[in-house]
């Protein structure tokens, strides 16, 4: 989950984010351990979601479900009640970029591009990631602006080691983005996560001089989140306070996996492919 750094700086609503700490965590191995389930819930979820959508069905149906299977399997949703977000996923569609709110009325339909992001909070910690969804048959722009944004997540991910850096990572995105001629959204950013859903440091998928270049060290747990538009890169947010979207009307395209830094590379925690 991508959150406004306005957001960040209100007063939290629930226990879960007034317990915030300073300062980048390294993880203990009991801790990792703990995150391994937050993020296999995740996982479990969204790899469900990906299967259970379809046309007809509303972006309030796929939030039931998130609620109901991340409960079941004995955590939390991370995002409801989060700052006041109102459910537990955020399900943005087309040239919604990020944040978008469940609802009963908003009804998926063939060739969609559908981001759902969703969180796991367990026994004391986050798990957090993000798919694209390619609803039916979408357009040939659309298939491909969900195909280079799956792969700058790997490309930038491929980069987390303990003694690399995060501009590492922020750059192998952003030139994996622009060799694609698509554009990174600089609004948002992905960050750290685990006793709090989002922790330092900030996660850019572009090159910046405005935040530290923070070298990785074992232990720390990473979301990486690069978001693509087909257009612009510019956002703005709609009336409920929460939805971005893109200011052409172009499409927009996230995934998201929560990482752990090793002494040899990473470990994605979020992985699909193991559930």
């Amino acid at each position: 989950m991508n959150i406004l750094s306005n957001l960040l700086s209100q007063p939290a609503q629930d226990n879960r984010s007034k317990r915030q700490r300073r300062g980048i965590e390294i993880k203990s191995p009991r801790e990792i351990e703990i995150m391994r389930r937050s993020a296999t819930i995740v996982a479990t979820v969204l790899k469900e979601i990906s299967e259970l959508v379809q046309p007809g069905m509303t972006t309030a149906d796929l939030d039931a479900h998130a609620e109901k299977r991340i409960r079941e399997m004995g955590a939390t949703p991370s995002f409801k009640g989060y700052h006041g977000f109102p459910g537990s996923i955020c399900a943005s569609i087309n040239n919604e970029v990020v944040h978008g709110i469940p609802n009963a009325k908003k009804v998926i339909r063939a060739g969609d591009v559908l981001k759902v992001d969703t969180g796991a909070y367990y026994e004391g910690f986050h798990g957090d990631s993000c798919i694209t969804i390619a609803v039916g048959e979408v357009s040939p722009e659309a298939a491909r602006l969900i195909r280079v944004a799956e792969e700058a997540l790997y490309k930038g991910i491929e980069q987390v080691k303990a003694g690399n850096y995060l501009m590492d990572i922020a750059g192998a995105i952003e030139d994996h983005v622009k060799a694609n001629r698509f554009c990174v959204v600089e609004d948002f950013t992905g960050h750290g996560v685990g006793r709090n859903l989002h922790e330092e440091p900030s996660v850019f998928n572009f090159r910046t001089r405005d935040m530290p270049n923070v070298k990785l060290r074992a232990g720390m747990t990473l979301a990486i989140e690069p978001i693509l538009n087909a257009g612009s890169k510019y956002t703005r947010i709609l009336s409920d306070r929460w939805t971005a979207v893109t200011v052409d009307n172009a499409l927009s395209a996230q995934f998201e996996h929560t990482v752990l830094v090793t002494e040899t590379g990473y470990e994605i925690l979020t992985d699909r492919s193991k559930v």
